[in-house]
């Protein structure tokens, strides 16, 4: 018998069975082969060896949703939009048990028929999809890096406690005609604003932006971490780990995702200080502001002297040092003849997503500083094992933005286990200027106003105290 032999026709067409030793090639007839058979054939159970093990039952359909989501923002044409899947339940709105789409005027998004959430771009609905996606996206990334190590893989949102398990509200259009956006503790929601800026016609919705997403999520998973570190009354230096933490969210977000990790190396051929998407934030919004890099830029060269108290301009200094970090271990480890860069990239950038969570969440839960995050991202990066190198890039990048001091010179392997000083500290008594920043942050629940007017509450019920006495 011709083992090779594709015939399973007779000469008028009809079909008959194959041979057992039949070999199929994958050809247009092989196909109409096999689904006639399913057609006739229903495949029975396997057969189970003498100690069966119970076989689980399958579900009667696979969780998880397609949706359609912009991977940048509408500028960045040259990623666009793109279908993402997002695994597990996602049900009408969209939502889940974690998030929900709490849109104003926005009518709850229902499925399709495959169970996909697919709109068209430019629409309330789709809005609504993607900021829903993003959000849930930047959740996921978070809790997997905790669950690939020692520490909880729960990311709690700020009022989630044994009794109290409320999802996070998104709102893609929640301020109207507000250039800005913000994560609030107390309405326990991320809102979006939308403008039209100067001189311009087409209107700019912020919750288009991946970026601006994932960073106000950023505020959101890092207050559930670390619920003191957003009030004013931290240093400056905590408010800039909050800021950073936001911009960081969008680039460890962009790095977990393939498409955009291929987009990346082919824009800057490999080189990530070369000028490219993921180092510049909110490209739509700067635009609109007349900036060229978007609204900040992580490839920068600022160090802490030249930041003063402004919350934004210090958080660029950790922003850069980390992206600094990122590029040099992805220079040590790329080994294009062995894997590819795209791959390489991405190990990278989920090492060091990783690497600094897990540091943030060492550090103090108060006045937390640079120097504080750095020592400990030296002494995890020492307890997983990593090259020597690795703690050179991280002492290097942040001895040259005045974060840290090196006893010894930068061309010296950093000794494992030794703390390091800081370089700048925060003035004693230092207030943060919050005025340049997100919505978040300017945010009155986190300045501790309420202090303020009972202060003024109290000196108004002395002063009639005294006119009563008088």
């Amino acid at each position: 018998m011709d083992r090779r032999s594709p015939n399973v026709t007779s000469e008028n067409g009809s079909y008959r069975s194959a041979p057992v030793s039949y070999i199929p090639t994958p050809s247009a007839s092989y196909r109409i082969h096999r689904k006639s058979v399913q057609q006739m054939v229903q495949p029975g159970l396997p057969k189970l060896e003498a100690n069966p093990v119970p076989l689980p039952i399958p579900l009667p359909f696979a969780f998880g949703a397609r949706v359609l989501i912009w991977k940048q923002d509408p500028s960045v044409t040259e990623i666009g939009t793109r279908k993402a899947f997002l695994p597990g339940i996602v049900l009408q709105g969209p939502r889940d048990a974690r998030v929900v789409n709490g849109a104003p005027g926005i009518a709850p998004v229902s499925a399709n028929a495959f169970g996909d959430f697919i709109l068209s771009p430019g629409t309330d609905q789709f809005d609504a999809v993607h900021t829903y996606a993003v959000v849930r996206q930047t959740l996921t990334m978070y809790q997997r890096a905790l669950a690939s190590s020692s520490s909880p893989a729960s990311v709690p949102w700020q009022w989630n406690n044994g009794s109290n398990a409320d999802p996070l509200q998104v709102f893609p259009h929640g301020l109207p005609n507000v250039m800005n956006a913000f994560y609030s503790r107390s309405q326990r929601a991320l809102k979006f604003g939308d403008f039209v800026p100067s001189g311009a016609t087409a209107r700019v919705f912020t919750c288009r932006s991946f970026d601006i997403v994932a960073h106000e999520t950023g505020h959101a998973i890092l207050d559930g971490l670390k619920p003191n570190w957003l009030l004013a009354s931290n240093p400056p230096q905590t408010g800039g780990l909050h800021e950073s933490f936001g911009d960081l969210t969008a680039i460890f977000l962009a790095l977990s995702q393939l498409d955009q990790v291929e987009a990346v190396i082919a824009q800057t051929k490999a080189n990530l200080h070369n000028k490219t998407f993921l180092a510049d934030l909110a490209e739509q919004f700067g635009l609109a502001l007349g900036r060229p890099n978007g609204l900040r830029n992580a490839d920068n060269d600022l160090t802490l002297s030249q930041a003063g108290t402004e919350v934004h301009a210090i958080s660029q200094v950790f922003t850069g040092a980390i992206y600094d970090v990122l590029a040099d271990i992805f220079a040590f480890e790329r080994k294009p003849g062995l894997k590819d860069d795209a791959e390489t990239l991405h190990d990278a950038g989920a090492y060091v997503r990783g690497l600094v969570l897990r540091s943030l969440i060492a550090a103090p839960a108060t006045a937390a500083t640079f120097a504080d995050v750095a020592n400990k991202m030296l002494i995890i990066a020492n307890a997983d094992g990593k090259p020597v190198q690795y703690r050179n890039f991280i002492r290097n990048r942040f001895t040259v933005r005045e974060v840290l001091v090196s006893p010894v010179p930068l061309t010296q392997d950093h000794v494992a286990g030794l703390t390091l000083a800081a370089h700048v500290h925060d003035v004693r008594g230092a207030m943060q200027d919050r005025s340049a920043c997100c919505g978040t942050m300017c945010h009155a629940e986190y300045h501790d106003v309420e202090h303020i007017l009972n202060d003024e509450l109290e000196l108004m019920m002395k002063e009639l105290k005294k006119n009563h006495e008088r």
